[in-house]
């Protein structure tokens, strides 16, 4: 019995980021936080690089990097879509749903839809981390603490 061959009809090119000195991949923007049109809820210290998404991937999800300088933190926010978040650097403290969890590189946590959360740097260092959510996905909601 022949095995098929498994064609793919996708016009998009392979797309490789590679990962640079200063935790930033080549080919991708260094971008604020939160966009000026989308701000909401108070946060420090927080940049982000889409690594899969914003070029045209046909993917329904996005892979973004986050980092967080010591002693900064994400808004406190809700949104109706669920992320992954792993640590890549340092170490953080995320706050999910009333509890606080303490993630070092590597760690994974599940943010299920709807959950209050925020993530802060809690030691000496960044605090980078992975963020992947769906492609079409509402906008967050600040919570007031």
């Amino acid at each position: 019995m022949a095995v098929r061959k498994r064609v793919s009809r996708s016009r998009t090119p392979p797309v490789v980021r590679r990962f640079g000195p200063s935790f930033r991949w080549n080919g991708v923007e260094l971008e604020p936080y939160k966009l000026a049109a989308h701000r909401g809820g108070e946060f420090r210290g927080a940049s982000r690089q889409v690594l899969i998404g914003n070029l045209g991937e046909q993917v329904q999800f996005h892979v973004r990097y986050f980092e967080l300088e010591a002693g900064g933190f994400t808004s406190l926010e809700r949104h109706h879509h669920a992320h992954v978040v792993i640590g890549l650097r340092g170490r953080g403290r995320v706050q999910v749903a009333g509890r606080k969890f303490e993630l070092r590189p590597m760690d994974t946590i599940y943010i299920a839809p709807d959950q209050v959360h925020q993530l802060r740097a809690s030691g000496a260092e960044p605090f980078g981390f992975f963020c992947i959510v769906d492609a079409k996905r509402d906008r967050p909601r600040p919570v007031r603490p």
